[in-house]
């Protein structure tokens, strides 16, 4: 078949993607559950917090006048009328020469201005000393000091962390508005492939990259619909593509299939089922990435190497997740490092080089992690980021400056 789709560069790609995407409706679910989900709706506060004024401490309620002029040696003598402990309310005012035993978190009684601390009073029978003025709220909480009724406390877009979700626990939302997370259908074609249960036999290797796929797919908050293994003819992955769609996946993700060799079918199911957009990007490892539409749902065919469709997806198909959940931050950060190993390469590609890295002299250095080849599995999971050689670099001297995209960080934005 002659060729009729360009490279296209990696942000090209991503770009072409993406325009394809957009957050899914919400759904409503308890606040655990809403843990990394993103509001679809502002949240606003229908009462105070706290809903009364409170103290900040243990100590006594005073009335401010009743400790003026007081001094270490001549105290002021006032009479313990009431304890007074956290979830309790105190009806009757603080009367001139009164004072209230109070617990940190209580409501302030009614006529009280101030709180003396339990360590700067003396106690004698009923009645308790104080040896210094107190100004007015000192050690009180006024009602509202956080969150006053009618305020906007979280907005529309904002992820929940365990604050968010501490905060709408204190505003008495059991539930939270959210995008749903998006089902991502999972798919690894080739005749060589076999699951993980079965007997190896000669030719034959393991269904890795479905399992690292879906794993992917958990750890950025999707769902993976796991449809085995497709071999290597037309009807198989047919078949298994309809199968997705009525399963209601929102991405397809298929491994293998995508190359230029006389087996690789995704790219014809593609075109006789649905469109193809295309199928190349200017990266290594990683070329081969098919994508394109069958029946509006978008699929995204990974290369069949393990480190390829690994890259792939973290390029590619992490985003488009994001997306989906209504996040916006969804560029990995990358940090200035020292690639340590020259390196040299024999195309324009942009290479993502898998490193570790170590702080050594007040510099972060990047170390290849041994033999680079896109089947290389260890070559992922000894790295802790991927050093970014620029498509006109064809060579590096030692200790040449890179950029290195970090590959665990959560994205939260």
């Amino acid at each position: 078949m002659k060729e009729t789709y360009p490279m296209l560069s990696v942000e090209e790609a991503r770009r072409r993607i993406l325009e394809h995407f957009q957050p899914l409706e919400p759904e409503r679910i308890p606040i655990l559950e809403a843990l990394d989900r993103v509001l679809a709706e502002d949240v606003t506060a229908e009462m105070d917090i706290p809903p009364l004024a409170n103290t900040a401490m243990d100590g006594y309620a005073v009335r401010i006048a009743d400790t003026a002029g007081a001094t270490p040696e001549r105290p002021v003598r006032l009479k313990v009328v009431a304890d007074l402990a956290a979830g309790y309310v105190l009806e009757a005012p603080l009367q001139p020469g009164q004072a209230v035993r109070i617990m940190t978190g209580a409501p302030i009684p009614p006529g009280a201005e101030a709180v003396v601390p339990f360590e700067n009073v003396e106690t004698q029978g009923d009645e308790v000393l104080i040896f210094k003025p107190y100004a007015l709220w000192k050690n009180i909480r006024h009602a509202g000091e956080d969150v006053k009724a009618g305020q906007t406390v979280l907005k529309k877009g904002a992820v929940l962390r365990p604050q968010e979700i501490g905060m709408l626990a204190a505003l008495g939302r059991a539930t939270a508005l959210v995008h749903r997370r998006p089902r991502v259908a999972v798919l690894s074609t080739g005749d060589e492939v076999i699951d993980i249960t079965d007997p190896w036999q000669p030719g034959k290797i393991r269904d890795a990259n479905s399992y690292t796929v879906s794993a992917l797919i958990l750890k950025y908050g999707g769902v993976p619909i796991r449809l085995g293994i497709a071999p290597d003819t037309i009807e198989a992955l047919t078949a298994k593509i309809r199968e997705a769609l009525t399963r209601g996946a929102d991405l397809i993700l298929t491994s293998g299939g995508v190359s230029m060799g006389d087996f690789d079918v995704v790219k014809k199911v593609l075109a006789a089922e649905g469109e193809m957009h295309f199928w190349r990007a200017r990266m290594k490892p990683g070329k081969p990435l098919a994508f394109g539409e069958i029946q509006g749902v978008p699929l995204l065919g990974l290369p069949g190497n393990p480190v390829s469709s690994t890259i792939s997806f973290e390029l590619f198909a992490r985003p488009a997740i994001l997306t989906m959940l209504g996040k916006r931050k969804l560029e990995k950060p990358t940090i200035d490092a020292i690639l340590v190993d020259p390196i040299k390469r024999k195309d324009s590609r942009r290479h993502y080089m898998r490193v570790w890295l170590e702080e050594k002299e007040g510099r972060t250095r990047a170390h290849l992690t041994g033999d680079q080849g896109s089947g290389i599995l260890l070559s992922m999971v000894q790295a802790d980021g991927l050093a970014i050689i620029p498509e006109e670099v064809d060579h590096t001297p030692p200790d040449f400056p890179v950029q290195v995209m970090l590959i665990d960080w959560p994205e939260v934005a």
